[in-house]
């Protein structure tokens, strides 16, 4: 393999200039939604025995429908819930591919940059194959960015919405519930905007790399004829 040739220029370039935007706001994305933590609590008034609380502790990967209100329901307001009672969804399928595509776009952003800054002499100089590459998979995670931010935020706004959802089987006067406070989502709502960020980055990356491509190069100019 050929030695590198390091060189800060490409990160006056667009070209070059883009990847380490793309690689710290890709940290934000996956940070923000991976390292949440989050719980809603109720309060329960029930006739004929004391007032207690209980609360639902939550987390990544929004496994909703495992979350368990604790201390247990069912040893409260003489048995009115019959078992253990959970929150609402599975929503871990779209946070985990939010977070995977915020991985990978990581590791190849600064993968990218090593490439301009060490063997640029190599990425213009392998007739159009490196760029091409290059292009195909920019145009490739600004796809998944479009899928993965659009999924998240449609799993966040059913987040919310289990979270928000009441006890069952509270009926005053006999059983009533007051929500004692849920943790604020607006981390959630943050990693949302991140992703969209992302998107728009590697849109735009995408062009600078086509540019670099054989494909946007101006073609020859003609052999002058004979005079």
């Amino acid at each position: 393999m050929a030695a590198p040739r390091w060189n800060l220029g490409p990160t006056r370039e667009p070209l070059g200039l883009i990847r380490p935007l793309q690689g710290f706001f890709s940290i934000f994305a996956f940070a923000t939604v991976g390292g949440f933590r989050g719980s809603v609590g109720f309060r329960l008034s029930c006739a004929g025995s004391p007032n207690a609380s209980s609360s639902a502790p939550f987390a990544y990967p929004f496994r909703m429908n495992l979350a368990t209100f604790t201390p247990s329901l069912t040893t409260m307001c003489n048995q009115t819930w019959p078992m253990d009672v959970h929150l609402v969804g599975d929503f871990s399928s779209s946070a985990q591919f939010f977070v995977v595509v915020a991985v990978f776009s990581f590791l190849y952003s600064l993968g990218a940059l090593a490439l301009y800054l060490g063997y640029l002499h190599l990425y213009r100089g392998a007739g159009g194959r490196l760029p091409l590459a290059d292009f195909l998979a920019t145009a490739a995670f600004s796809f998944l960015w479009l899928v993965a931010s659009s999924a998240w935020a449609k799993a966040l706004t059913d987040i919310k919405a289990s979270v928000a959802a009441p006890l069952p089987h509270c009926h005053p006067p006999a059983v009533t519930c007051h929500r004692d406070g849920a943790t604020p989502m607006g981390a959630l709502n943050v990693s949302v905007v991140f992703g969209f960020l992302n998107l728009i980055l590697w849109l735009g990356s995408s062009w600078f790399v086509f540019k670099e491509t054989k494909f946007h190069q101006p073609p020859a100019p003609p052999a002058p004829g004979p005079m």
